[in-house]
This record gives structure tokens, C-alpha cells and sequence, in this order.
């Protein structure tokens, strides 16, 4: 669809007097914290020079403490208040984002209605990832439905026929025999079919430099370090619990482990504000935030449908998409991505039950 609605989260700070911060702010401190200098910062956020300084200015009046610290030779450097404005930008597009595509997902699908002519839909319910996000681009020949959801809520949606793909992940090199458990609850029948998507790389995500000099799993038992979790729901989280054991590391004892947040984006914005020392997710959302990455194990990303829905156009239409050189060539674009085996179709017994 040429015609795409999209939604973008945005907040605003205001006072008792009504007046407000200009948005344009937090891509300025974003520029800044990225360049080191507010020439650069302003001329990469599309504003004069002038016009930079004087959203600096405005933020010192507005709260009555500096946001950046600017000396002459020195460049620009965020201040902690910069920091945590800048944090908290990147919280709210990190929490909201796949709740606002799911929204414009819907739109989309309700709008082209009128405006078009019908072409086959297809629903796919997969939990967010960098990968999946890039499906909306590639939806050529057919209306995909795109509904962030985890794996579990993916699979029930699958099992009552409320989506057609849903999409779930497991480790490459281990098998998690209590995630396959609850995923074989909803694939109970010989017709459902695996289909390939991607290999992602999950790993810990450190502040620059790796100032606390993290190796590996183990590090999180040091209890001066402060992890920040994924849902209980979430594969990634079921794939750190398995990690934790194998490294006889009791998770009671980790500083932030009962703190989560829903997405890689969210982890990795916590890090880079320093809110904790270090998370667990992809590595393209360590780099998106300019944070080390220590990789640590390999993870397949599966599409299970049931085995009539492979016949539909528009399954079809996005089986030619997902194989397609210019669908992978953006996969491997993402730092941690791979698309070795994308497109394959296999049986349950072969790639996961």
C-alpha cells in the first residue's frame, strides 16, 4: 500500500504559566550528545545556529538549570538534567512506538477500504524487533496487518484463527525445554508449517567503553551493578533465565532484575541514560544507542502458520517478499541480523518441537 498512516509518540513539557518546551529540543540534545558540538548538532537537526542556542537558552528558563554545557575548545556535553530529558524522549518512542504502529496497523487496513481496490490481507501477530519493523516496507501485492504481541499471545491468536503467521523465537545452540512447553500448548495439530525469518545476535548491552568491564553472564550476580530486565513474557527473557542457570547465577541476587521494560529499544535507552549498567537484548539496539555489546548466544526468529494459509496470495506474495535481494539486503543492514535460511518452509518437528 503506497498510502500508509503513520504515528509518531510525542510529549511535551509544560509549566504552571502554560508555556511549553519546543520539541525540537530533544533532537537538538540527541545531535548534541551524538556530535560533541552544537555547529554540528543544529546544522544535523535542520535548524540555524541560532536557532540552537536559543532552544538551549529557553530550556535553562524554563527549568533554571542548564541542559548542556557548552566550553569554548571544548564542544557541547549534555548535562545530567540534558541526560535524563534526553532519556526520557527516547523511554516514551521506546514504550509507545509498537502500541502506536499496532493503531496504525488497524487505520491502514480500514482506510484502504475505501480508497482502493481490495488486495489480501495478511495478519501476522510477532513480538517488536528490527527485523519484523521493516515488513510494513516490503508489503508489495498485499495489506499486511501487523499487531505487536508476545509470543504466547501470538500463538493463541494463531490457535483461534484471529491471525494468519505468528511470530516467536528461539535459541540457535540451546533448546529451553519450559518455552518450547508452552509453545507446543498451542501447536497441537500436524498442519501448522515453520517459516524462516531471521538469526538475530542477543547479547549484554554496556555503557561506552565498558566501564565496569562486564564479560558475561556472571557479571550480573555483582551486586553494585544495575541490571534492567525484559518481561516475563518475552523470549528474550526466557532465553537470559536459561542463560542464568547454566551459569549457576540466582537471579534473586541481581540488582534491577524484577525491573522491566518491554522492548530492546527500552533497554537500550535505560543504559545509554545511565539509568542502569546492563541489559540484555539485540545488538541493534546497543548500536541504535552508541553502547558496547558483548555478544552471547545466536537466536532464530519463526513465522508458524497453519499449511492452507501457505496457498493464499497473500501469504505467497509475502513469502516472494521476505526472499526477495532487496528485503535481505536490508536484514543485513542490522547490526546482529542475519537472513541465511529466510523464506524456508519447514515442518514443527524440524526446527522446533
Amino acid at each position: 500500500m503506497s498510502k500508509r498512516i503513520y504515528i509518531s509518540p510525542s510529549w511535551a513539557f509544560h509549566d504552571d504559566r502554560g508555556e511549553a518546551l519546543n520539541p525540537q529540543l530533544f533532537t537538538l540534545l540527541s545531535r548534541i550528545k551524538e556530535t560533541g558540538k552544537l555547529t554540528k548538532a543544529a546544522a544535523l537537526a535542520n535548524i540555524s545556529y541560532r536557532h540552537g542556542w536559543n532552544l538551549l537558552d529557553q530550556a535553562h528558563q524554563f527549568f533554571g538549570s542548564q541542559v548542556v554545557h557548552l566550553e569554548k575548545g571544548r564542544g557541547a556535553t549534555l548535562s545530567p538534567l540534558g541526560e535524563k530529558l534526553l532519556w526520557a524522549e527516547q523511554r516514551v518512542a521506546a514504550r509507545l512506538t509498537p502500541q502506536m504502529e499496532n493503531l496504525a496497523s488497524e487505520l491502514n487496513i480500514e482506510i484502504h477500504k475505501e480508497i482502493a481496490e481490495l488486495s489480501p490481507i495478511l495478519r501476522l501477530h510477532a513480538s517488536h524487533g528490527y527485523a519484523v519493523a521493516l515488513l510494513p516496507d516490503y508489503a508489495l501485492g498485499f495489506q499486511l496487518d501487523l499487531q505487536y504481541k508476545s509470543p504466547i499471545d501470538a500463538l493463541a491468536a494463531l490457535n483461534r484463527g484471529a491471525c494468519d503467521l505468528a511470530g516467536i523465537h528461539v535459541p540457535a545452540d540451546l533448546r529451553i525445554e519450559p518455552l518450547i512447553a508452552r509453545y507446543a500448548e498451542y501447536l497441537n495439530t500436524k498442519d501448522y508449517r515453520v517459516i524462516r525469518f531471521i538469526t538475530r545476535q542477543q547479547g549484554l548491552m554496556v555503557a561506552p567503553g565498558n566501564p565496569h568491564q562486564v564479560r558475561g553472564i556472571q557479571d550480573l550476580a555483582r551486586p553494585a551493578l544495575k541490571f534492567i530486565n525484559r518481561q516475563p513474557d518475552s523470549g528474550t527473557r526466557a532465553l537470559l533465565d536459561r542463560l542464568l542457570t547454566d551459569a549457576l547465577v540466582d537471579h534473586t541476587i541481581i540488582t534491577g532484575y524484577l525491573e522491566e521494560e518491554f522492548t530492546h529499544t527500552a533497554v537500550a535507552a535505560f543504559v545509554a541514560a545511565g539509568m542502569a549498567d546492563i541489559g540484555f537484548g539485540v545488538e541493534a539496539a546497543a548500536r541504535q544507542f552508541k553502547l558496547d555489546f558483548i555478544p552471547i548466544a545466536e537466536e532464530h526468529y519463526l513465522m508458524i502458520c497453519h499449511r492452507r494459509t501457505l496457498r493464499q496470495a497473500a501469504c505467497q506474495q509475502f513469502l516472494n517478499q521476505i526472499r526477495s535481494p532487496a528485503f535481505q539486503a536490508s536484514v543485513a543492514s542490522l547490526p546482529g541480523y542475519r537472513s541465511t535460511r529466510c523464506g524456508v518452509i519447514e515442518a514443527l518437528s524440524e526446527s522446533l518441537l
